[in-house]
């Protein structure tokens, strides 16, 4: 997580708070910046957030951005 962290240009704290939901509305180019570290696609993170909710299919396959994230 740190280097994904470092990688993206936000702190680990702000990853990690991201990640567990004490930042309920993380700004679009955190985000951006995230996705982008872990070659996720902003189609797939939106895909995942909708998949959280049971609205929508993981887009492409292999692991999910929570997966790729986490490890």
């Amino acid at each position: 997580m740190l280097d994904t962290a470092l990688d993206a240009g936000v702190s680990p704290e702000t990853l990690r708070k991201i990640e567990s939901g004490r930042v309920a509305t993380p700004a679009f180019p955190t985000i951006a910046a995230i996705a982008d570290v872990l070659g996720l696609s902003l189609d797939e993170v939106w895909a995942e957030i909708n998949q959280s909710d049971g609205e929508a299919e993981p887009a492409g396959s292999g692991r999910t951005a929570r997966e790729r994230l986490a490890s």
